[in-house]
């Protein structure tokens, strides 16, 4: 609709008020005959306007006569009566022209994508993912197969739930559902053991289900098994079960963390530059002229893609770029408040490590010193439930029978 509208304007149209008594017969019979006409207004029960392109105005007249209503011009609007206005100035004539032109080409093209739904997925991987695809600023819109390059990316990646894409006006809009990690669910019908999900130390271990085969004091290492999916039974030989229980343990994080008594660090002062430039494709046009006025400075680049509707994106953006003064500064810590950073620095460390607020039983620090630097070692010692259940596998031997993995 928009796209007719844009070239009934390049080719000029005009505002009419039709009245009379039939003016529904009138609106009727142009439908009928495919006249295109929109931004219908109704004043009274008798009189409607109406914009129509000029091609069109005698057919108009015709039906009028038909339905006895009477038609009168109220505007003429588009290129050719600007043309005719400022006829005598062909330079303008020529870069209005110029410009339609351009509009009705650039509007064959993607010149931008938009992605929505990621959170865990980053957007340039995204945007890179489409562009293998053939989906990229500039593509013509003709050639891009969404439903092609939803099967593939479907088949590819398995982070992905579902992706859609739909292009509207010169915006590509692709949006997305990640997908859950889904833990591995035992069904409790299949035969399994319980096994350690890192090294401790044994605490405490509770079998509702199977053969504890650790106890308390000793120390494991990831994958050993705790709890076994099995019974040996002196008279009916060795039954499989579904294993089932919990196991505490202790088990250490450790950190190391250095911190230097004089250092110097970067601090931005709060003066800044704003400079610009516009990117047309590949090609850049700075808007400035001078070198930045900061010896040393940090650089953020703020890009703007230029439109002229909401979906109407042109290949130009206006990059706006701000220049922040950084000085450095000279820092000397005292040895005290040197290993409490240094300390405080591996504490956070471990912190972000641990998972579900498990139980810390001991914090053990040591902090070694010199001229230059503190090092902290800090190591937590945690009581957690290290048990996760593992499937028993079978693989069956023609001389005796079935054996498990």
């Amino acid at each position: 609709m928009f796209f007719r509208i844009l070239i009934k304007y390049i080719l000029g149209y005009i505002n009419i008020k039709i009245e009379g008594y039939f003016v529904e017969k009138f609106i009727n019979k142009c439908i009928n005959e495919n006249i295109f006409f929109w931004n219908v207004k109704r004043e009274k029960s008798t009189i409607v306007y109406i914009n129509t392109g000029i091609k069109d105005f005698k057919r108009l007249c015709r039906i009028a006569r038909e339905c006895k209503c009477k038609i009168q011009i109220k505007e003429k609007k588009g290129f050719p009566f600007i043309l005719n206005r400022y006829r005598k100035r062909k330079i303008f004539a020529f870069f209005v022209i110029l410009i339609a032109i351009l509009l009705i080409v650039t509007s064959k093209f993607v010149w931008n994508i938009r992605v929505e739904g990621n959170n865990k997925i980053n957007q340039s991987e995204i945007v890179s993912m489409l562009e293998q695809k053939g989906l990229k600023v500039g593509t013509l819109k003709s050639r891009v197969n969404s439903q092609e390059i939803i099967n593939e990316i479907r088949l590819e990646r398995a982070d992905i739930a579902w992706i859609g894409i739909s292009i509207e006006g010169t915006n590509a809009i692709v949006k997305i559902v990640e997908a859950e990690a889904k833990p591995e669910i035992i069904n409790e019908e299949d035969y399994c053991n319980i096994i350690a999900t890192k090294d401790a130390q044994i605490v405490k271990i509770s079998a509702q289900n199977g053969i504890p085969v650790v106890k308390q004091d000793d120390v494991v290492t990831k994958g050993d098994i705790l709890i076994a999916g099995w019974i040996d039974g002196k008279y009916t030989g060795t039954r499989y079960v579904h294993a089932e229980g919990e196991v505490k343990a202790k088990v250490w994080y450790t950190e190391k963390e250095k911190v230097a008594l004089n250092q110097v660090i970067e601090e931005k002062t709060g003066n800044t530059e704003e400079k610009y430039k516009i990117k047309i494709n590949n090609f850049t046009i700075n808007l400035f002229k001078t070198l930045p006025k900061f010896e040393k400075y940090d650089t953020i680049e703020t890009c703007n893609s230029v439109k002229i509707f909401s979906n109407f994106y042109l290949p130009i953006e206006l990059v706006k770029i701000t220049n922040s003064e950084i000085v450095e500064k000279q820092i000397t810590y005292g040895t005290e408040e040197a290993k409490q950073l240094s300390v405080q620095k591996a504490c956070k460390k471990i912190e972000e490590k641990l998972q579900d607020n498990p139980e810390v039983l001991q914090k053990y620090v040591n902090t070694n010193e010199n001229n230059d630097y503190v090092e902290a070692e800090v190591t937590y010692e945690v009581l957690e439930n290290i048990g996760t259940k593992e499937k028993i596998v079978f693989w069956k031997d023609e001389r005796y029978g079935r054996k498990k993995s």
